[in-house]
């Protein structure tokens, strides 16, 4: 590719490459275009032999002669996690899930060839049985609105002439051409955009602070460093629609004088690096990263840097620590990044789906930005909806949606028509929220408020099954595991905590335990050293102040309501429904089971270990726990 030297030049290559993509985005597309057939190519459908799929298309088509009919192309993640391998069909518009590599074939031989769509792959609406054949149409889109994920799912994320053509690279030429950097940091100010990494601090403030720092040298760093369980919000974007964060990080170099950027990512994010790995290279080779972009004076460089899957590296200073070579533990601020940085400078860090935003802003203006979301919380955010709910994905909605929208309407409900418990949001840091709190609007006010946070988007769902003690201790775990030990308050604090629920668990806890989770939780939040320590309680403090009643029960009655905690567990067999089969005595691995054929069995309480393999064989229900 030859680079390019203009914005000018930029902006008719825009048009050129809108013609080889044709309408993705038009919901009435000419008919009469070339086909498309898009395949989604994130890590998820992956697992879910995406690959196959593709290699199934383009060799059907290939076998019936008409690859210059149609083409095949491997996209990021739509979201639809829950449902995938998706496909997509374009300019037709016909949206198909759970498509597998046989089934495939039909798409090819019903679809392309006879323009018969296949509706044995069109989502099933469950409540009405309905087939539906647009992607807008299903409940699980109807109110997203996607503005960081807008290129997933539509382009190929390795082809930057696709991200071209859906107006990449523009914001950054208007920038170089038309703004200075005080006016782009401004309008950064005005659109409201807040940190999407946890945090919520201002971003455009953060841009600010950064450029008034003196010195001669500063840098930009993307946090791709995500960890929270059940998160994939960063790595889509990046799997998807990698540019759009390269071309956030020029615009952020330019508005602060930094010529260098970081990408800190997981190395355990391969798809995302081969991706990003691809993106920057093309970059570089159109000079839209290097030296005098579009004929500017302003050059600007980017590097990847990989992190081992320490999540303490999620913290900035500890980045910081960790992009220099050195152990990956937080500092203390202030000096904020901002001031004193990587390698003394000052550096500005973002998190992806906070840069992901930038472009839009730029090209849409920060007027339009502002007006989606609350008075405090402005834009969208993305949601990774996880756990024990029927439509597993990602999702893109404005800020101030409640829970109950996302769960029910988005999310389809709880699955096997269980009970709404609870909901986990901002991962191990933040709380679970329950029943009495579905209508709470999404804003980083309102979930602080109730005992909760934004975090960086994760949502793990709970139902009636779920035990809130056993979750406080698995976040609880997670957090011990993930410390780096530096100050006492997290090293030694957490793991006292994770004691005190071990032995509510087992049976062993007393009113006392209680009273000093309390205490303990909040000595650890208000003197530990960084953002992980002083939000690793959250999870306990929130689940014993709206389940109450469940610890109570772990400890005084010796009883696990949800019937999760193997010690407090207590079998027994209901003589009236035992017909006597014995096969619940052939997998009992201490004996405790006995009793004669064809007669009622009963479980020696001594014995019983508390396993649950008699219950899971019993085909009569004659087993219960307690």
């Amino acid at each position: 590719m030859d680079k390019i030297k203009s914005f000018e030049e930029l902006t008719t290559l825009k048009e050129k490459y809108k013609a080889k993509i044709g309408n993705r985005t038009t919901e009435n597309a000419n008919k009469n275009m070339k086909r498309s057939i898009l395949v989604c190519g994130g890590t998820g459908c992956h697992a879910s032999k995406s690959l196959d799929v593709i290699s199934t298309l383009k060799n059907e088509i290939k076998n019936a002669g008409i690859e210059n009919e149609v083409d095949v192309i491997s996209t990021g993640c739509f979201g639809f996690c829950e449902k995938g391998p998706i496909v997509k069909v374009v300019p037709d518009n016909v949206f198909y899930v759970e498509v597998t590599a046989e089934k495939a074939k039909l798409i090819v031989y019903e679809h392309i060839a006879k323009n018969i769509v296949v509706d044995e792959l069109l989502y099933n609406e469950p409540n009405t049985k309905n087939k539906i054949s647009k992607q807008t149409d299903i409940p699980f889109y109807k109110k997203q609105k996607r503005i960081a994920l807008r290129n997933c799912g539509l382009i190929n994320p390795e082809d930057i002439t696709e991200y071209i053509a859906m107006n990449g690279y523009e914001a950054l030429g208007r920038v170089l051409t038309q703004m200075t950097p005080d006016s782009v940091i401004d309008e950064i100010k005005k659109s409201g955009l807040r940190g999407r990494g946890g945090g919520g601090f201002p971003t455009g403030i953060k841009w600010e602070m950064t450029k008034k720092s003196q010195s001669d040298t500063k840098f930009i760093i993307c946090n791709a460093d995500e960890g929270d369980p059940g998160a994939f919000m960063d790595r889509s974007i990046l799997e998807g629609d990698p540019n759009s964060v390269l071309e956030a990080m020029a615009i952020a170099g330019y508005c602060i004088g930094a010529n260098k950027g970081y990408i800190y990512i997981r190395a355990e994010y391969p798809l995302a690096i081969n991706r990003l790995r691809i993106a920057i290279k093309q970059a570089y080779d159109l000079g839209l990263l290097g030296d005098n972009i579009l004929g500017s004076s302003f050059s600007f460089h980017i590097d990847l840097k990989y992190g081992a899957g320490a999540f303490i590296c999620g913290e900035e200073t500890a980045l910081i620590n960790s992009i220099e070579g050195g152990r990956g533990e937080p500092t203390v601020k202030p000096p904020f990044p901002s001031q004193i940085g990587l390698w003394k400078k000052p550096t500005n860090i973002n998190n992806v789906e906070t840069l992901a935003n930038i472009a839009p802003i730029i090209l849409n203006g920060s007027q339009w930005f502002s007006s989606i979301g609350t008075e405090k919380s402005k834009g969208t955010k993305v949601f990774a909806l996880a756990g024990k709910i029927n439509n597993v994905g990602l999702v893109e909605v404005p800020m101030g949606i409640t829970l109950r929208e996302i769960i029910y309407d988005l999310g389809g409900g709880i699955r096997g028509g269980k009970k709404f418990k609870a909901v986990q949001t901002g991962g191990p840091s933040g709380g679970c929220i329950p029943a009495d709190h579905l209508d709470i609007p999404i804003d980083y006010e309102s979930l602080t408020e109730i005992g909760s946070m934004m975090g960086s988007g994760g949502m793990i769902v709970m139902d009636e099954d779920n035990c809130m003690v056993n979750i406080a201790k698995f976040y609880l775990q997670f957090s011990v595991d993930e410390s780096c030990g530096r100050c006492t308050a997290c090293r030694i604090g957490n793991k006292r905590l994770l004691e005190i629920l071990e032995n509510i668990t087992n049976g062993k806890g007393t009113m006392e335990h209680l009273e000093g989770l309390k205490d303990l939780s909040y000595v650890i939040k208000d003197s530990s050293l960084c953002g992980l320590g002083q939000t690793s309680p959250n999870p306990v403090i929130s689940t014993m102040k709206f389940f109450w009643d469940e610890y109570v029960s772990h400890v005084k009655d010796k009883h696990c309501p949800a019937g999760v905690c193997t010690a407090l567990l207590k079998y027994s067999i209901d003589p009236k429904k035992c017909i006597g089969c014995t096969a619940c005595t052939k997998v009992c691995p201490t004996k405790a089971i006995s009793g004669e054929v064809k007669k009622a069995h009963v479980i020696n309480k001594e014995k019983c270990i508390n396993c649950g393999a008699c219950s899971s064989t019993c085909k009569f229900s004659s087993i219960t726990k307690q």
